[in-house]
């Protein structure tokens, strides 16, 4: 698909910046600078996003909108240590990143992906990653999936842009259509696993498609990535929600039933630790399972903030030691912030945002202080001064 001295160009220059080379194409007529770049361009992302992959030599990567949409390393071996058996289907191949992590637990692979370049790129870098078990397959899902053989886990990771480009997130104004498509899907498999938006409805989603069994939230160092819905036929009392958060050092997993009810504590001012939960959890609003398992008690309803008079241990999210607190009158946030010219600050259920509360308090950004303004039980609007556990 690309010549050898374009090839050679992207190995000498992948360090360098592309808009610098798009400039200076004139200067390699024999290279196809486009092709180049969109190499060079792919190989810088994959660094840091599929750091394996960038360090295997000779792979090929698809344009930007395709590296931007596709999993991470992390999030895509999170996919992968859910599903196992004797064949997979990808639906919605894509560049191929899913497929090639889930496929290392099943005796066969079957990807399929309606761009033909895709395919092609796939083939090859999937020979380079010696998976020689995926077939290739370039059709549309849907045509694919009724001449598919029974699978163990079927997987699909439906478009979530309109024709016009816009984002969408409603499974159904996805391509493909899920809900349409899920008594076929069901047909094919023991098990199957759809890719959802971060920001889908995780209640509307699991109206819409009657086998949902597990929901999975996935953040990757705090930041939500990916909404995961497992599908079996065997009828459950209950869907199990996990949230889970990759992190360098640890991986935390909080997991409760959806839609049940839980004793929730509640504290009428700050004790002495402060815990801000993942975001895994504050997607997935498990706020009072959450002060039900650990003790935690909750500043206010809708503050999501939690306190308790001793630190609780493995706590899924941020904890803090409060240093001291106060409401927010002129004096008393005057003596609180005493000294004190950078602060980290986090509005929880508080009128202001971060940027109008940092302009309106004089501080400059970073430090090891971390302020929190938020509302306590009664309606009080506090500011706490804390310091990391």
């Amino acid at each position: 698909m690309i010549n050898e001295e374009t090839l050679e160009f992207v190995q000498q220059h992948r360090n360098s910046d592309i808009r610098t080379l798009a400039l200076q194409a004139s200067r390699y007529p024999g290279v196809d600078m486009p092709a180049a770049l969109t190499q060079i361009e792919g190989w810088q992302l994959a660094q840091h996003k599929l750091p394996h992959w960038a360090a295997t030599e000779g792979l090929l990567y698809p344009p930007r909108i395709s590296m931007e949409q596709c999993s991470s390393e992390a999030t895509a071996q999170y996919k992968a240590s859910l599903a196992k058996g004797s064949l997979l289907a990808d639906l919605t191949g894509g560049f191929g990143i899913d497929c090639s992590y889930m496929s290392q637990n099943f005796d066969k692979a079957i990807y399929i992906e309606r761009n033909s370049n895709l395919c092609r790129i796939a083939e090859r870098n999937f020979a380079r990653l010696t998976l020689n078990h995926i077939n290739v397959v370039n059709k549309e899902c849907e045509e694919a999936l009724t001449a598919l053989p029974h699978c163990s886990w079927i997987f699909a990771d439906p478009a979530r842009r309109s024709s016009s480009g816009g984002k969408v997130v409603f499974l159904s104004d996805c391509e493909p259509d899920i809900p349409a498509l899920e008594e076929e899907i069901m047909q094919h498999c023991d098990n199957a696993m759809i890719k959802c938006s971060p920001m889908l409805d995780i209640a509307a989603a699991c109206r819409q498609l009657r086998y949902v069994r597990e929901v999975h939230i996935v953040a990757l160092a705090n930041e939500c990535k990916e909404l995961l819905l497992i599908l079996r036929k065997e009828a459950a009392e209950h869907i199990t929600l996990h949230c889970t958060n990759i992190q360098k050092e640890q991986t935390d997993t909080f997991s409760t039933t959806l839609g049940s009810s839980h004793t929730t504590h509640y504290a009428n001012e700050p004790m002495h630790y402060l815990y801000e939960p993942n975001a895994a959890i504050q997607k997935g609003n498990c706020h009072n399972a959450l002060s039900e398992r650990f003790a935690a008690c909750k500043l206010h309803p809708n503050s999501h903030l939690f306190t308790s008079e001793e630190p609780i241990k493995d706590f899924p999210g941020r904890c803090f030691r409060i240093m001291e607190w106060t409401n927010f009158s002129k004096n008393s946030i005057k003596e609180l912030l005493k000294d004190i010219r950078q602060a980290n600050i986090t509005v929880r259920n508080f009128p202001d945002n971060v940027q109008t509360l940092r302009k309106r308090l004089k501080i400059a950004e970073g430090g090891d202080i971390y302020l929190f303004a938020t509302t306590l039980r009664d309606d009080k609007k506090v500011l706490i001064k804390c310091c990391k556990v």
